[in-house]
C-alpha cells in the first residue's frame, strides 16, 4: 500500500493551471480517500474531468477532531489497496493540515508515503515577501483574545529583530482586518510587514510593506483568506 498525499488548488477554478499532470494520474488510481472535507474533496475530484464516478469512492474525514483509531481502523479495512489517496481543505496535506495524522501513523505501519507536489499559500508568501527563506517559522493561528494575540506578535516581532528570521502566521479570516489594526496600532511604523492575500485567486497579491505605509492604504481582508509574516529584507 501507499499513502499517496494529494495537493488541491487554494483558490477556486484553479486546478489546471496550479497541479501538476501526475496530480490528476494519482487520483485516477485511488478508490478510497482521508479528506478534511468530503463535499470540497468530491468537488475537486469532478474538476478535474477524469471520468470517474464519484459515487464509487470512498471517503472518511481526517481532520482536527478525528482520533488515531479511525485512521487505523480504516487502513486496516483497504490494506489490500494498492493506493490511499489523502486530500486537505486546500494546498498540501501534513502542512498546518490534519493530514499530518494519518502520515505519522503510516510511518508507523511502514505503509510507503508519497507527497505530490502542489500549492502551498505558506511557502507561495514567503516565496513572495523578500524576506529569509533561510531560516522561518510557520505559527499557525494567533491566541483570540485580543491582549494574548498581541504578546504573541510581539514576541515573534522581537525574534525577527534579533535573528533575523521570518515568522509566519494566520488569522481566522473575519479577524484578519482587525489583527492588521493591532498591528498598526501598538508596533513601531517601520515594522515589516508581509501580506499574501486570496493567493492564486482572483485579485490576490503578495506584498510587503511598513506598517506606516500599511496604515497609510490599508486593503479590505475580511473574509479573505491571508498569510501574515514578520521579516526583515536584504534591501
Amino acid at each position: 500500500m501507499k499513502l499517496i498525499l494529494i495537493p488541491c488548488p487554494i483558490a477556486e477554478n484553479t486546478a489546471a493551471t496550479s497541479l501538476a499532470p501526475e496530480v490528476a494520474a494519482h487520483i485516477a488510481q485511488c478508490q478510497h480517500f482521508l479528506v478534511e472535507n468530503i463535499r470540497t474533496a468530491r468537488r475537486f475530484i469532478s474538476e478535474l474531468k477524469l471520468g470517474i464516478t464519484i459515487d464509487s469512492l470512498t471517503f472518511e474525514i481526517l481532520d482536527k477532531d478525528t482520533q488515531k483509531k479511525t485512521i487505523l481502523d480504516f487502513l486496516n479495512k483497504h490494506q489490500n489497496e494498492t493506493y490511499i489517496g489523502v486530500i486537505s481543505e486546500a494546498g498540501c496535506p501534513g502542512v498546518a493540515d490534519p493530514g499530518a495524522l494519518a502520515v505519522g501513523i503510516a510511518q508507523e505501519m511502514g505503509i510507503e508515503v508519497v507527497p505530490l507536489v502542489g500549492p502551498s499559500s505558506i511557502l507561495l508568501a514567503l516565496m513572495g515577501s523578500g524576506f529569509s527563506g533561510q531560516k522561518f517559522a510557520f505559527h499557525g493561528y494567533l491566541p483570540i483574545e485580543k491582549p494574548a494575540r498581541i504578546k504573541r506578535m510581539e514576541q515573534l516581532a522581537q525574534l525577527t529583530e534579533k535573528t533575523g528570521e521570518t515568522h509566519i502566521f494566520i488569522e481566522t479570516p473575519y479577524r484578519n482586518n482587525g489583527l492588521l489594526d493591532d498591528m498598526i496600532q501598538h508596533f513601531p511604523g517601520n515594522t515589516l510587514v508581509a501580506i499574501g492575500a486570496n493567493l492564486q485567486g482572483e485579485g490576490g497579491f503578495i506584498q510587503t510593506k511598513t506598517l506606516k505605509d500599511w496604515s497609510a492604504q490599508k486593503p479590505e481582508l475580511h473574509k479573505i483568506p491571508c498569510i501574515f509574516l514578520f521579516g526583515q529584507t536584504n534591501n
